[in-house]
This record gives C-alpha cells, sequence and structure tokens, in this order.
C-alpha cells in the first residue's frame, strides 16, 4: 500500500525493478538528502548514502537530517532512521565515510546501477566522476546549488555542455591537467548567479533550491529507467511449435 499511488503511474513491472537497482549517492546535505528522500518515498529499496560529516545548525535552512535532536549526528544514520521509518524493508545502507583517492576502491563502484554525486569538493568531485564514467553505472551530478533563487532556471544537460556554472567550469579545469571522463553524464545546474548580501568565506543557500536540485536528480534517476525498460526487447509470449 505504501507505493500504491507510484505503481498506478509507473505500473507493477517498473516497480519490480526500482525495487532491485543498486544506488549509491555520494553526499547527503542540502542537494542529496532531498534526493534519498525521493528515492526511497518512489520504492527504491537498495541504496547506499555516503558522507562522513555531522548535523550541525547551519545545516538547518536547507538539509532534510538537520533539527534539535540531530545536532551532532552523523547525517547518514540520521538519515537511515528517517528512511526506515518510512518503509522499513529496504536494504538502506548508512557509510559515514568521506569519498577521497584514497578511499575511493572501498566503495566498489563497479557494482552500482546508478552513481549520484552530490559532493562538493572539487577535487574529490571530480576524482568520483573519473572514476564512475568508467563503470558500466550510470551518472547524475550535481553542480553548484549556492546563489540561486529561481527555480526556473534550474536545468539538466550534459556535463561539458552547462554553462554559467562556477563549479562546473572548476571542474573543467582540473579535469584539463588531470584524467578527463570516460563518458558522457548528466548534470543539474543553473546559470543564476547572484551573491551574499553578507560578506562571508561560504556561500548562501535556500532549502527549495537545493532540495529542487536534488529532486531534479531523482528524477533523471527515475526517467534514465523508464527509458532504458522501453528499448530491453520484451521476452516472446510464445515459442515456435516443433516440426516434430
Amino acid at each position: 500500500m505504501i507505493f500504491q499511488r507510484t505503481e498506478l503511474l509507473l505500473g507493477s513491472e517498473m516497480m519490480r525493478l526500482m525495487a532491485q537497482k543498486r544506488i549509491i549517492i555520494f553526499g547527503v546535505g542540502g542537494v542529496g538528502s532531498w534526493c534519498v528522500e525521493s528515492l526511497v518515498r518512489s520504492g527504491f529499496q537498495n541504496i547506499t548514502m555516503v558522507d562522513d560529516d555531522f548535523v550541525v545548525e547551519s545545516n538547518f535552512n536547507r538539509q532534510l537530517p538537520a533539527n534539535i535532536q540531530t545536532i551532532g549526528c552523523p547525517k547518514v544514520q540520521v538519515l537511515k532512521n528517517r528512511f526506515e521509518s518510512i518503509n522499513p524493508q529496504p536494504a538502506i545502507k548508512a557509510v559515514q565515510r568521506r569519498y577521497n583517492e584514497e578511499t575511493s576502491s572501498s566503495f566498489e563502484l563497479e557494482s552500482y546501477d546508478y552513481i549520484i554525486d552530490a559532493i562538493d569538493s572539487v577535487k574529490d568531485k571530480a576524482h568520483l566522476i573519473v572514476s564512475a564514467t568508467q563503470t558500466d553505472a550510470t551518472l547524475f551530478s550535481s553542480m553548484g546549488a549556492a546563489l540561486k533563487m529561481d527555480l526556473s532556471r534550474i536545468k539538466t544537460t550534459e556535463f561539458w555542455k552547462v554553462q554559467g556554472d562556477p563549479l562546473a567550469r572548476a571542474l573543467r579545469q582540473y579535469f584539463k591537467k588531470t584524467e578527463k571522463p570516460s563518458k558522457k553524464f548528466q548534470c543539474v545546474y543553473s546559470e543564476e548567479r547572484l551573491f551574499n548580501q553578507i560578506p562571508n568565506k561560504a556561500n548562501g543557500t535556500l532549502m527549495h533550491v537545493t532540495a529542487s536540485f536534488g529532486l531534479r536528480l531523482a528524477g533523471l534517476l527515475i526517467h534514465d529507467l523508464i527509458e532504458k525498460e522501453k528499448k530491453t526487447p520484451s521476452t516472446p509470449s510464445c515459442v515456435a511449435r516443433s516440426k516434430f
């Protein structure tokens, strides 16, 4: 009954496929946490969340796991508890670890169907993108969601076609000096560029934007799965009879 409304729209076979697909998401902050929320509520049941961070008060304005009761708690564990209260059946894994060059091999990226990148660090993000594109998994990546307010300007496109996004620009400059992604991948981004009203090293953010980035990532994954299923040859309902 949990997914009755979803099944009405997508059908029983798609629900079965969604439950089977293995997904790993890196970064469950202002973007990633909302992405996983959407995936869990849609019916995906095999999700691994990776993040080494803890909840702090500055997360309250945009991050799903952040509230008074969870200050100081690992974000991945808070989210795991939340999602198991929505649907206790999924195999949701909480990995409190930072993704970087040194830890990358421990995640076994090749074992996943989908990889979602919601990492902020340029160096770590670049390494994940290169590693993910060397596997058969489908990669979706979030560019910068800070310093933005207009939802109508959020777009999706292939990474090398992203325009007006400082994070994408920094990644492309980084790739010029190191190894490049081995295949194309879709990104969520916005060309909007605002500025802090109060000088600060951190960039200002709003939940309706960061959450929309996360929800758009979840939407890309669902759409991709549907499109792949359409292209999969159907099993014949009957076989030719023998001549004997």
